[in-house]
């Protein structure tokens, strides 16, 4: 007992285990260039529709091509919001490894579209494709997080699961580099630059032909513990993978007194209530945060501050993106996930007080908005911190292989949903706020703030099943009482559904 309390968590990172978890990344990739992509060759694109819509009707201009042009920005969110609802379901039926190979297929077939929609002088074909990729980005907001998670070791979980946001943010960057006037984002090569999205799908399918089924799967929803095994064995290098077979053992034998978790299920019982509820607040805090709100009005205030090329300050936003993004990588395991997003959450309410000030006076002292562009930079270094990256690996983390699925199901889509409104409202709030429109998103981010203080445990360290049984304990549930853990020599005692301890204070478990 005490050689096992004594033993460090495993920190090994092979090859296997990074070819893995970066094989994964290209779909964030991939989602994060259909985010950026339509920003830079906005012009063309309305160009485009407006020439289209004369040639149809004999020179007489008939559609608002604003209108169309935003339904096409639009609808990539909706197809996000089918996609991410469909992902727990397609999960459980396929596996991670086969159910991203066939998400690949949508990405080809809406790159496709988007590609021929100047050939065919078709502006719907884009629509459509916006709609197709962004079932396929619904998706991977799914299976990116849950799959990396997964496959990771638990005291490297953290800084693996930031490559999904890092893999979004490279994502922007690369498109907005590439939406250059000079490189794709020309008047003949703008639809080059929308059906670029096939090369890293099709680059991820053959990838995925070299990676390994998630083992907790295999294990834990097939019952294939030889498989599971070979898995572990391959990502971790051929190191004593018992504990890790028997963790997962024992997170099954409780999957088996329980039946099966639904959506519904995750609100009505108390023992998913909680932490659903803390999934889908963390989701809200980074959209609802205003970051795409600064990236967008970003432009705006480098031309204020007379800026001669503004594109390539947003450009620079998108660099500090993804540097901040690395930043956290290496951080994540050290200050812990509730304390990154804690700090995130409070520098962003002070750069948005600072921006609004610097906005509201730069009529009256134009060096006050060399402070906003600071301030912006600021605001979008500390999303990157902790509410970029943390909110989608560790809604993972606070659910075990049972309702995992469903959970990721439902804080995808609320993420999805809140980035939908703000992006359908935001226009309307600048009109009627101007620059205090930045006092809206500081009010929501200190709310997001005290929640995460009061309610948000600290993940870094523990297990799945530890997290989830932290949760039981607090909810002593009677409609799924926590169920004691399997009989180990050596191992741990079973908790009691008396003890109270807060879920911040919650310890790491001793493996």
């Amino acid at each position: 007992m005490e050689r096992m309390e004594n033993k460090k968590p495993k920190k090994k990172v092979t090859l296997h285990l990074l070819y893995a978890a970066f094989t994964a990344a290209i779909g964030s990739l991939q989602f994060g260039y259909n985010i950026g992509v339509m920003n830079v060759p906005q012009q063309k694109l309305e160009t485009f529709i407006q020439n289209v819509s004369l040639e149809r009707n004999g020179g007489n201009f008939s559609s608002d091509t604003t209108q169309l042009y935003s339904a096409a920005v639009a609808i990539f969110s909706v197809g996000g919001m089918i996609g991410a609802l469909a992902g727990g379901t397609i999960v459980n039926m396929f596996g991670m490894r086969k159910s991203m190979l066939m998400s690949n297929a949508l990405a080809v077939v809406g790159g496709g579209l988007m590609g021929l929609s100047s050939l065919s002088r078709s502006y719907e074909m884009i629509i459509v494709g916006r709609l197709i990729i962004g079932l396929f980005s619904g998706l991977c907001t799914v299976l990116t997080p849950m799959y990396v998670g997964e496959i990771t070791p638990t005291a490297l979980r953290g800084a693996f699961g930031t490559l999904h946001q890092l893999g979004v943010v490279i994502g922007i960057l690369v498109a907005q580099i590439l939406g250059l006037e000079f490189l794709l984002g020309s008047d003949a090569l703008w639809p080059v630059l929308l059906a670029l999205t096939i090369l890293p799908s099709v680059l991820q399918s053959v990838m995925l032909l070299f990676c390994p089924e998630s083992p907790r799967y295999l294990l834990i929803v097939l019952n294939e513990e030889e498989k599971a095994r070979k898995a572990l064995v391959y990502l971790r290098g051929g190191e004593d993978v018992a504990d890790d077979i028997q963790e997962m053992k024992e997170e099954a034998m409780k999957m088996s007194m329980e039946k099966k978790v639904t959506i519904l299920e995750l609100f009505r019982s108390r023992v998913y209530r909680q932490p659903i509820i803390i999934a889908i607040m963390l989701q809200l805090s980074q959209q609802l945060s205003g970051i795409n709100v600064v990236i967008f009005y970003s432009t705006k205030i480098f031309e204020t501050a007379k800026v001669s090329e503004p594109i390539y300050a947003t450009i620079g936003t998108g660099v500090i993106n993804t540097v901040f993004t690395v930043v956290s990588l290496f951080l994540v395991e050290r200050a812990g996930r509730r304390t990154l997003h804690l700090i995130g959450l409070g520098g962003m309410a002070v750069c948005a007080l600072v921006m609004t000030i610097s906005l509201a006076l730069a009529n009256t002292n134009l060096s006050l908005t060399y402070l906003a562009i600071v301030a912006a930079f600021g605001f979008v270094a500390s999303f990157e911190l902790g509410p970029g990256p943390i909110p989608w690996f560790i809604v993972a983390e606070l659910f075990s292989q049972g309702p995992r699925p469903a959970a990721m199901t439902v804080s995808s889509f609320c993420n999805w949903t809140a980035s939908f409104i703000v992006g359908q409202s935001f226009l309307k709030l600048q009109e009627l706020c101007e620059e205090y429109v930045y006092l809206i998103f500081m009010v929501l981010l200190i709310l997001f703030f005290i929640f995460t203080f009061l309610l948000v445990p600290e993940t870094k360290g523990r297990t799945f099943d530890d997290i989830a049984q932290g949760f039981a304990v607090r909810s002593a549930d009677p409609i799924h009482p926590p169920q004691p853990e399997a009989v180990v020599v050596g191992g741990p005692a079973p908790m009691s559904p008396t003890e109270k301890v807060p879920m911040a204070e919650l310890p790491p478990k001793k493996s």
